[in-house]
């Protein structure tokens, strides 16, 4: 059977499950932060997490390739789209508030989160307020910034394995490290569905100060008017990417519609009309350049997805 044949019969299947949106050959560029990337076989939105739940099974049983994105922020997705399932967690926004903990679903944009901490007079959430990206994708990448990063905050998470069953993982079973997790491990294929941080009270305008001075810094600092993942490389043990970069004369260079961030040589910015072959181009031409002047090999941070 091929696999447009596949995608048609699980397309059927899925269409019996209540609060979940299917699209089909929907361009990914819209949802991910570089606002590059062709179209996906199939689009799933489920707006419940007993809809996550129930199309696990069934994407398993279909055994088409399936990935799943947050507020794409940290990826890089292929001209050509991707040949499978795409689940598209930004409609699992909900959350709640216990004391001094909140439990919010995977979906929900850390600026978000950020914003909600500050109004209830939660104080630990500072750093993420201007960081990208859904919670999910924060706990995958155990994101952080500014010496506060997701693992000094997050206390478990729940999620939906292969079989459509709930989990729930403490944070040590989470195996948080420096850009890292346990939903690293493509073995696993879990959904995450919820994650549980542990905050502190504080005054609201101590909260709101930390994050207008952050605010600033990254303004200050980083290119954020213009579409990017992030830092695009890793920091390599004892240097400073941008640095690196800057020192290699390669700031404001510039491959088609990418280019090194004149106001931060860590990033790449798309100018408006970036294709991701031209960011890989880019990313491949740095990394030459970087290791014939100093040795040092950088690796990527952000994710590939589809055909390079």
């Amino acid at each position: 059977m091929n696999t447009k044949s596949t995608i048609n019969i699980l397309s059927k299947k899925l269409e019996k499950i209540n609060y979940l949106e299917i699209e089909k050959n929907k361009k990914l560029a819209e949802f991910t932060s570089f606002k590059v990337g062709g179209p996906a076989d199939l689009l799933l939105k489920p707006q419940e997490i007993e809809a996550a739940q129930k199309l696990i099974p069934l994407i398993m049983k279909s055994k088409l390739p399936f990935f799943i994105l947050g507020q794409g922020s940290n990826l890089i997705v292929s001209d050509k789209g991707y040949r499978g399932v795409i689940i598209y967690t930004g409609d699992l926004n909900d959350y709640q508030i216990k004391g001094e903990s909140i439990s919010a679903e995977s979906g929900i944009e850390l600026e978000e989160i950020a914003d909600i901490a500050l109004k209830n007079s939660l104080s630990g959430l500072e750093f993420a307020s201007g960081i990208p990206g859904s919670l999910g994708g924060a706990l995958y990448m155990n994101a952080g910034a500014y010496d506060g990063e997701m693992k000094d905050i997050i206390t478990s998470a729940l999620f939906v394995n292969q079989k459509g069953e709930l989990l729930k993982l403490s944070k040590k079973e989470l195996e948080l490290d420096y850009r890292n997790s346990i939903l690293q491990n493509k073995s696993l294929n879990y959904l995450a569905l919820k994650v549980n941080l542990k905050l502190k009270k504080d005054k609201k305008a101590n909260i709101k100060a930390k994050m207008e001075e952050l605010h600033q810094k990254r303004w200050s600092k980083q290119p954020m008017e213009l579409p990017s993942a992030g830092s695009i490389f890793k920091r390599p043990e004892g240097h400073y990417t941008g640095a690196l970069i800057e020192k290699a004369g390669l700031k404001g260079y510039q491959i088609g519609g990418a280019q090194v961030s004149k106001k931060h040589a860590g990033f790449i910015v798309n100018k408006g009309d970036a294709t991701a072959e031209d960011i890989i181009k880019l990313i491949e031409k740095i990394k030459d350049e970087i290791y014939k002047m100093s040795g040092v090999q950088l690796e990527v941070e952000p994710r590939f997805l589809g055909d390079f």
